[in-house]
């Protein structure tokens, strides 16, 4: 409790808590083996009415419940699916029906008793017997008139859990999904780890970071914006094929698809390239898509997305010719291009242009699921380039419905030129603004020799969005960062 005082619903719950003590019961409930998932249950109940079914034991909360004279009828949900209970003042004690009278939405119950199909066809359970498990103090939301505010759907995700139809299962496929990943990467021998959520160096991406310092070490550090170093430095130790999931931190924005907690997978494969990501990146969203149901045609808003392998493949510099009517390599029609588009291009290197012009005319168009390949050199400092056009990078996006999903390279693991590119990109811009940061011990240790290798990296949040027909990253995280309840609005500082 709060320390403070109680309305007028608690009031009436605390005096039903009393009831439940005074009856002998504890309120807060106890061990309850041997409980089935309603799910389960439900199909083991009599298809015909009236047949009295086999005896079972679930439990569950009480979402809905009404009265028809001697008879109370209740609806409970586990995290599978909801059932109706049926309790009968003649088939129960004095005690269990005072207890049935203690009850309130929300509350947990466990129940033994017979399934039964009612006359109209409803799977219910006839009870024997009702346990407390854990008396709820608060008032739920009304069911049309409850919670309504997204801030108050996010900052109270238990209550959304329970009360906003479609979410809890959302999230248990999330899981699934993930589990599912996992289990492809296992089959094709890949090893997982866990490497440093704090860094000394802010580097693989360009990100601004959150920034904190440990005391005893007396040193400035940041949550990691990816994952991206260590693990290239344990390819170099000697694990040729490693991964991890993890939680990525950027002190940046929040929309649709961005969150400034989320969560990442990043792959390695020794002696590999980026044509072995595309592969990979293939195969797991097919195996996360099957583990979802039968169906590889997913709704996906008022839009559907069609995951059949093979997924279509397309080259960058295809793409922005075929949508924006432009050659890549003519840097006067891309600027023109670019300033009609409101596009900054004074002092940009020209090949960052092209990229604006790729996302203001291409992304959008790309239904996909669909690599696109290829992309120039200069915007990929990861990046080996093509041997017979070092203008190129050996890199990939996925996209799907305008969305990128997955980034992959064929890694540079020429320590020299690391360098180089480090310097390159630190070279008179901010630190925070930099593509990637110097970080040297990472150059020492391709100086001790990193496997050619391919790497990809996958947005874990926004293939659950995809898979799971969701708009928006904040309904397949389980706690989206959002303001604290009593804190002041503020205007965003915007990022440089």
């Amino acid at each position: 409790m709060s320390g403070s005082k109680p309305d007028r619903f608690e009031k009436a719950r605390l005096e039903k808590l009393q009831k439940i003590e005074e009856l002998g019961h504890d309120p807060w409930g106890q061990r309850f083996d041997n409980h089935r998932h309603i799910a389960d249950v439900r199909g083991m109940c009599p298809e015909k009415p009236g047949v009295l079914g086999e005896e079972v034991r679930i439990a569950g909360r009480i979402m809905l419940r009404r009265k028809a004279g001697k008879l109370r009828f209740f609806d409970i949900k586990d995290q599978t699916a909801n059932i109706q209970l049926l309790f009968s003042r003649g088939d129960l004690s004095e005690e269990q029906w005072g207890l049935v009278g203690a009850l309130d939405l929300g509350d947990l119950i466990g129940i033994d008793g017979r399934l039964k199909r009612t006359d109209s066809g409803e799977v219910s359970v006839f009870v024997d017997r009702l346990t407390i498990l854990c008396k709820s103090l608060s008032q739920p939301p009304e069911k049309h008139h409850g919670l309504t505010d997204e801030e108050t759907l996010v900052r109270q995700r238990y209550l959304d859990l329970i009360y906003t139809d479609g979410l809890l299962e959302r999230m248990l496929q999330r899981s699934r999904i993930i589990d599912s990943v996992r289990q492809t990467l296992r089959e094709h021998n890949f090893n997982e780890v866990e490497t440093p959520v704090l860094h000394t160096v802010a580097g693989g991406a360009a990100a601004r970071p959150f920034e904190t310092h440990h005391n005893t070490l007396d040193i400035e550090l940041n949550l990691r914006i990816a994952l991206e170093l260590h693990l290239k430095r344990l390819m170099v130790g000697g694990i040729e094929r490693v991964y991890e999931i993890g939680r990525v931190f950027r002190n940046e924005g929040i929309d649709a698809t961005h969150n400034p907690e989320f969560t990442m997978i990043e792959i390695y494969q020794a002696y590999g390239d980026y044509n072995s990501m595309m592969d990979l990146t293939e195969a797991i969203i097919v195996d996360a898509v099957k583990t979802l149901g039968d169906a590889m045609v997913l709704p996906w808003g008022d839009k559907t997305s069609d995951f059949t392998p093979p997924f279509k493949r397309a080259k960058y510099a295809d793409l922005v010719k075929e949508n924006a009517g432009v050659d890549i390599n003519d840097t006067d029609a891309v600027i023109e291009l670019a300033k009609s588009l409101g596009i900054e291009t004074e002092g940009v290197h020209p090949d960052v242009v092209v990229n604006e012009v790729f996302e203001a005319k291409v992304e959008d168009e790309l239904l996909g699921p669909m690599f696109v390949i290829d992309y120039p050199a200069s915007i990929c400092p990861l990046t080996k380039r093509k041997q017979d056009d070092p203008s190129v990078a050996e890199r990939f996006e996925l996209f799907v419905h305008g969305m990128e999903l997955a980034n992959a390279y064929t890694e540079l693991n020429d320590p020299r030129l690391q360098e180089e590119l480090f310097r390159t990109q630190l070279d008179g811009q901010p630190q925070e603004d930099s593509m990637a940061k110097m970080d040297t011990d990472f150059v020492k240790a391709l100086k001790v020799g990193m496997p050619p290798a391919g790497g990809l990296g996958i947005g874990i949040d926004r293939l659950v969005m995809l898979l799971t027909n969701s708009s928006a990253i904040k309904d397949v995280i389980f706690f989206p960062l959002t303001r604290p309840e009593n804190a002041p609005k503020v205007k965003e500082k915007p990022t440089k």
